[in-house]
């Protein structure tokens, strides 16, 4: 009985010094001793001290301000200030047209609208310039080449024996791709990749091979040659991927692009493009070879990207204006200091012969490489419906009567 008693009167004892444990302890609420079993325990409010209920207010005005800024940044887009504008008027002011085709002048007009850009046609067999619609920018634009270098980058990778049509590169844990779909897709990370294994003196040697960094037509007044680094840029600005991804640090002008699909076009002579601006210059035309580029066994590896570009990839928008003949190009779409670029290098693959056509744009937000593409798609609606490929074919080279003649 006297222990039972002694255990009750402990447990008294708890209870009452329980308020003063808490208040010691500086703990915010006050709890009614009662036991917490008890039906009226469960009606029991808990009062807060006005030091808890100010600090609970702070961490809901804290908790508030979090939520707003968490919906700002998930809702929040980035608008980026252009400071060129995508379209023009008067671009073809002080072009010398007297020895341009006049149906493929017409047809490349026509197609570039007032778009701030230019667009060069290429008889690829030849070099010959068959048009060159404003061509202040066409032969002054150095600008970066985007996505476009990763042609260039594909020939030397292949050429080195780095990757092959198959290769697949692991992009990620569960993903691959191979050359075909890089191109296609313009996939940056799988060239990237490619360029880091090859190293910046292959890339650049045979940059300069293709004739990047160097004058791309003959005697053609006011060309600029364009530039490619001497050493690799900086690493945080991409080192050696950027440069093979987008072109990082490198300048190339219209022609430079025209006379490297040109020679993919023709199974691998680099010609000097050449721009007839007289009748007779057009009668005695003769085509001028920079050199030879052992590629022929390499294009057939990077078809299938080029093609696969404008049937399902970054391109597809030439099909919204023509689909009768097979079109094989690369897109290309970057900015630098307020101004986009957007490239489109490509030819037809037809029959009667091939052409070559470059459209380069300059301007905002509506200027990018698929609208580049889709220019290309008119022009070549436009020489289509005008039988330019039917009345027009292309001669085979003739590499016997063409004058070869060193870089320079």
């Amino acid at each position: 009985m006297s222990s039972h008693r002694s255990t009750l009167l402990s447990l008294l004892a708890i209870v009452l010094c329980l308020p003063m444990l808490v208040a010691s302890r500086g703990w915010a609420a006050n709890v009614n001793p009662d036991t917490l079993t008890s039906r009226r325990a469960k009606s029991q409010k808990v009062h807060e001290t006005p030091h808890a209920r100010k600090r609970m207010r702070r961490l809901a005005r804290s908790r508030a301000h979090h939520v707003v800024r968490t919906a700002r940044r998930r809702h929040h887009r980035y608008y980026q200030t252009w400071s060129t504008s995508s379209y023009a008027q008067d671009i073809t002011e002080g072009d010398v047209t007297t020895g341009e085709d006049p149906v493929v002048r017409q047809a490349a007009i026509d197609a570039l609208g007032n778009m701030n850009g230019t667009v060069l046609a290429i008889e690829p067999t030849s070099g010959r310039i068959l048009a060159m619609v404003n061509q202040k920018m066409a032969l002054t634009a150095e600008a970066q080449p985007c996505s476009t270098i990763k042609l260039s980058v594909a020939l030397a990778a292949l050429s080195e024996g780095v990757i092959t049509k198959e290769t697949e590169i692991k992009l990620g844990r569960r993903f691959h791709m191979n050359l075909t779909e890089a191109l296609a897709h313009s996939n940056n990370a799988y060239f990237e990749a490619v360029g880091r294994e090859l190293g910046f003196e292959k890339v650049s040697y045979y940059a300069h091979l293709f004739g990047l960094g160097e004058l791309a037509g003959y005697k053609i007044p006011g060309e600029q040659p364009g530039v490619y680094p001497e050493e690799v840029i900086p690493a945080k600005l991409g080192g050696v991927g950027k440069m093979c991804s987008f072109g990082e640090g490198v300048s190339m002008t219209p022609l430079q692009l025209g006379a490297l699909v040109s020679a993919i076009a023709n199974g691998g002579t680099l010609y000097y493009l050449q721009h007839p601006t007289t009748p007779e210059a057009v009668a005695n035309f003769q085509p001028r070879i920079k050199r030879h580029l052992d590629i022929a066994p390499l294009i057939p590896q990077i078809s299938d990207g080029m093609a696969g570009a404008v049937s399902y990839g970054t391109a597809r928008s030439v099909r919204v204006n023509f689909n009768e003949e097979e079109i094989l190009g690369k897109t290309g779409t970057c900015s630098r200091a307020g101004t986009r670029f957007g490239w489109f290098a490509s030819y037809a693959n037809t029959d009667e012969g091939r052409v070559v056509i470059v459209v380069f744009l300059e301007g905002g937000r509506p200027t990018y490489g698929p609208k580049a593409a889709e220019i290309a798609g008119v022009m070549y609606r436009g020489l289509y419906d005008h039988s330019f490929f039917a009345d027009k074919p292309a001669p085979a080279a003739n590499t016997e009567d063409a004058k070869t003649e060193g870089s320079r």
